[in-house]
Parts: structure tokens; sequence; C-alpha cells
């Protein structure tokens, strides 16, 4: 702004100089008297800020109020106004007070029920319970309802099979109950900045019940029959937050969290999305534009039947290391851009691991069925934001790495994979309409010691539909047994494990291809219905046709439709209901593999937040 001024100034200059017919050196003289009294008036302006503040530390003279000369109607054109000016407050008549809620209380404006979420309440943190600590306790009941038809492999006692006797009755029903208990305790008011401390318990108290009409597809042990209660107490987040410093007066921040911690590598949870016990260093820089994430993470074992942390296990001997770098509003306003670097270190080599339910997890059953470990590096770019009124997410990774042994042959393996995913959307009106297009690489070999076939760490991917899918929603068991699926539960991967809570990563897989459409359709200010349709291949059929022993295998899976009302009847998400219906119309490969019959889900879900 300094050289507009002055580049005005001198321009200003010149012109006169042209119009008065100054010489140059008149001109100099000219601009040298008024340095001169700039210089004085400076002078004199700067004693009478040094008197000023000899009077007193903060006291400053009120500038004089003046009003511009205005004709007075009632006197005549030619009087002017002469009213006093409005008397000015001097900073001693103020009184400041030490926080808000002091003023809140004495006024007695607030009065305070414990079970009363939407006003003034201690329990929400809605004020310190103890000079600058607060305290929020969150309560949330998830209820889920779920019958299904998916394949349902006959065990070794037979059972009411017919596809082959490789897969027998379908039908399922699953009926599973969270009650999230969330405790947070923190120190700071964190209006505007980070908390100094944060301490963080999240149990989880479970119970699940699921049906089969097959013995054997629930448990290893076919006395124990077709039907399966079961319950378990999860710990899902215990954590120490330690604000180390502030680097900028906008708060820009260096944090770290040490315990167990929910963590995402990317925004739609492509390759790791977890509660696991690490350390991570986290802050960010330049009014928050760029932000960033250092961690180490050690995965804790997980409860076989509902999918929650078993601290009573021993820790599994998995690392992962990731750094990552967002820049928000880049390339464009309103988008954000990551970068991440992510290292996945497995060396479970050393003894079998049998689930709760009897099946083998490690190694998978399948192919050489030996123990092994793997070391792979994962590269990645994504974005999330909005180009004018595009919406648009996309990830990128490449996976880079060895393993001790492949899965279908007994030596080194090198691993070389990618995976690609993006989704479009864009709003009319009360209609958001979306596209999306995923592609995970397959293995083309799995006998030449490379492996192609990309696997994530951990998946739980938001996206084509997330879990109102049929295909990302139900994981679909590959062989007889149950011991391996074609893809786990809540993930879009073909990567033939055992399962993502127990079992490693396998690189020798089939790979995925998906294109799909679908949209968000608000009906009304409580009731969205959101559709999508996925169309789904393999990527390469020649792991699992080795996995089956069976081929050629037509690449083509088949069509997801799926369906989904939610209904908030308060307008908030408070109170939640969902029901949704998915079913998945077979391609030629998916019945070669499971018959003719068409898999289908229905899910029912409630959600109460207090």
């Amino acid at each position: 702004m300094s050289r507009l001024r002055n580049r005005s100034t001198i321009a200003v200059s010149v012109a006169l100089v042209s119009s008065l017919g100054l010489t140059s050196t008149t001109f100099a003289n000219h601009q040298a008297d008024a340095a001169k009294v700039l210089s004085a008036n400076q002078y004199k302006n700067s004693l009478k800020i040094a008197q000023l503040d000899r009077r007193r530390p903060g006291f400053r003279e009120p500038k004089p109020y003046e009003l511009p000369a205005q004709p007075d109607p009632n006197l005549g054109s030619g009087l002017q106004r002469t009213e006093p000016p409005p008397p000015r407050l001097a900073p001693d008549d103020f009184i400041s007070i030490p926080d808000r809620w002091r003023l809140i209380n004495d006024l007695g404006l607030v009065k305070e029920r414990w079970y009363d979420p939407y006003n003034r309440n201690i329990l929400k943190a809605d004020r310190p319970f103890y000079q600058d600590w607060f305290f929020s306790l969150g309560l949330i009941s998830d209820t889920i309802v779920e019958p299904r038809s998916i394949p349902t492999p006959v065990g070794l006692s037979g059972g009411k099979g017919s596809n082959l006797g490789i897969f027998g009755d379908p039908k399922q029903l699953t009926v599973n109950h969270n009650l999230i208990i969330a405790g947070v305790l923190y120190k700071g008011d964190t209006v505007f900045r980070p908390p100094d401390y944060e301490f963080r318990f999240t149990p989880v108290i479970n119970y699940n019940y699921t049906k089969a009409n097959e013995v054997r597809a629930l448990n290893i042990n076919p006395a124990r029959g077709t039907h399966r209660h079961d319950t378990h107490i999860g710990l899902q987040e215990l954590f120490l937050d330690y604000h180390i410093r502030n680097v900028s007066d906008r708060y820009d921040f260096d944090s770290i969290r040490v315990g167990i911690q929910p963590f995402s590598t990317d925004f739609r949870g492509f390759l790791f999305q977890d509660n696991q016990l690490g350390i991570r260093l986290f802050g960010n820089r330049d009014n928050n534009l760029w932000q960033y994430n250092l961690a180490w993470f050690r995965r804790l074992q997980k409860d076989t039947n509902s999918g929650l942390n078993d601290i009573s296990q021993d820790v599994r001997d998995d690392d992962t290391f990731l750094f990552n770098l967002y820049r928000q509003d880049w390339p464009v306003r309103g988008f954000t851009t990551q970068a991440t670097v992510v290292h996945n270190r497995n060396r479970e080599d050393e003894e079998f691991f049998f689930d709760s339910n009897g099946f083998i997890q490690v190694p998978s059953s399948l192919g050489q069925e030996r123990l092994r470990r793997y070391k792979v590096s994962y590269l990645g770019l994504n974005g999330d934001g909005h180009f004018g009124r595009l919406n648009l997410t996309y990830a990128a990774y490449y996976a880079t790495g060895s393993e001790s042994r492949a899965t279908f042959v007994n030596r080194p393996s090198t691993i070389s994979a990618y995976f690609g995913a993006v989704e479009a959307s864009m709003d009319f009106d009360w209609i958001r309409a979306r596209v999306s297009a995923l592609h995970a690489s397959g293995d083309k070999d799995p006998f030449d010691g490379k492996s192609g076939g990309f696997d994530a760490i951990f998946e739980n991917p938001i996206f084509a539909g997330a879990d109102t899918s049929f295909f990302i929603r139900q994981g679909i068991p590959l062989v007889g047994g149950g011991g391996v699926t074609l893809s786990t539960r809540n993930g879009v991967l073909n990567n033939l494990r055992s399962s993502k809570e127990h079992g490693q990563s396998n690189f020798t897989n089939p790979g995925v291809s998906l294109l799909g459409a679908g949209g968000d359709m608000d009906l009304t200010p409580e009731l969205r219905f959101s559709a999508n349709v996925n169309q789904i291949w393999f990527a390469n059929t020649a792991a699992v046709e080795v996995a089956r022993n069976q081929g050629p295998i037509s690449p083509n899976i088949g069509t997801d439709i799926s369906g989904a009302l939610i209904y908030r009847p308060y307008f908030h998400q408070n109170i939640v209901f969902r029901l949704s219906g998915a079913m998945l119309v077979p391609g030629k490969g998916y019945k070669q593999l499971f018959g003719n019959d068409i898999p289908y889900s229905v899910l029912g879900n409630l959600t109460l937040t207090y």
C-alpha cells in the first residue's frame, strides 16, 4: 500500500510541475521544504504521544469529536449546527470481568437441567466445572437390524446346499446394538484455540445376535448350531492430547496425542481408517492453510463378532508409520489437497491365530497357507472440496514393497500395485447428483514372484453409496468353510483375505473396477432419500481362478442397486432413523462363482444421541 501511495504522490507532483512550468531544481526545493515540514510535524506528534504516555500507562488522549457543518432547516440555510459532541467514555469507565460464566451466574439468566442438551449444560461443556476445566459427556445408542441373503458355505457336516454342494441356504439375520459412552475432559477455552490438555475415554458396550441356516457358518464347531449371542465391551478411545505451543497470533499450533485414537489417512477411508493405539504429532501453519500429521500406530486385535477393539488380547506385531500434509484452498479456494506417505510393517509370521469362532485368520486359509511377513509403502495424493458448483473428491495410491512369501508360492515376492478413485457431485436445488469411479489393480500371475493386487491396511470407504451398497456392506465368502472372503465387510476391495479385523493384507488378489451413479434427494427437511447404482468387475481374474481352481471366470461381478431413507423427525442428528435396501444383480462372473441366486440385504438403523 505504501508503494502505491508513493507512486500516486510522485504522479501528482509531476503533473503539478508540468502545469506550473517549474524547473526540476525548483521542484526539488519544494520537495525538500515539504519534507522538512513533514518531519517537524512528525516530531511534534511524537512529543505529544510521549507526553501522553507519561501521564498513565495505556492512556491515550481522545480525539476531538467533530461534526461536519450542515445547514439547519429550522434556522435558515445560512446558519450552522452547534450541538455539543456526545460524551466519550474513557477506558476507566469499563469494568472487565474474568470470563462470561461469572456474568451469567450473577444475573441468574439460565437455569440448568442436566438432562437438557439443548440449553446451557455443564455435562456438555457449556461452562467449566472448575476454573477453565470443561467436561463433555456423549451417549449414543446405535441399533441395527439386518436381514440378508448372501452365499453361505456348506460345512463338512453337510447342510441344505444346492449349487454344486458348495453353498447352502443363504438367508441370515443380524441384530447389533452399540451403546457408546464418550467422555471428554479438557482444559482451556476452545473458542479460538485448541485445548491445553484433552483426555478422552470412549468405551462401547456391544450386544450382537446372528442367525444362519447352515451349521459351521457361524462357528467352526457344528455343535454350536445356527444361532449366536455375544457381548463385548470395547475401548475405542483412550488418549491424552497435549497442546505443545502456539506458533502465531492466529493460534497455529503443535500438539501431540498418545493412546487409542481415531485416524484416517485420507478423506474417504480408502487406506487406513480405524481407532488404534498410537502416537501422533500434528498441527497447522499459516492461519490453518497448512496442516500436518506425523504418526505411528501399533494395531490392536479386534473382537471377532463386534469388530470393536479387544485390549484383553496381545497387541499385534503390525506397525503403521505415516506422514501427511494438507494444503487448504489449493489449487483453488474451497479445495484441499493432501499428500501422504504410509509404511506398513507386518511381522506376524511366528504363530497361527484363530478367531473366537475357531476360524483360522493368520495365515489365511488360501493357497500355500503359510505364515508370512511383509513391508509395504504407500505413496498417496488425495483431494476434497469443490470447484465452483462441482464437488469433487479423489484418491490415488501406489504400493511398493516385498513379502517373505506370496499367497500361492513359497518364495519371496515384490509388491507393486496401484489404486485410484474419484467421486463428483453437483447440487440442483434439493437434489445432489453424483458419479463414482474406482479401480484397484489385480495380480496378473499368482506364480511369477510379483504381487500386483492392491490391498489396504484397514479400509472403511465412504464412497459409492458406502454401507448402503450390498457389495460394500457385505463380506462375500469365497470358498467353503468361510475362511476367506471375496471382499471384506464394509470394504470395496476384492482382496481375498480372511478378514480386515484379524487377517493380513493380501497383494495376490483379482482387484476391482467400479462405475457408479447416484443421488441424494431432500424430499422434506426431515426426510432424505439416497439411491445408488454401481457396476462392478474384477480387474483381473487370474487370482480368483487359482483360488477356486476354476476357470475361465468372467470379470463381470454384477450390478449393485441400493436405496435408503433417512428420517430426522426433529430436524437434528439426535434422533435418526435409516431404512435401506440393496441387491446385487449377478453378472456372469458372480454366477460362475456363486450360482444364480440374487443376494440382497435390508438394513434398519436407529441412532439416538445425547
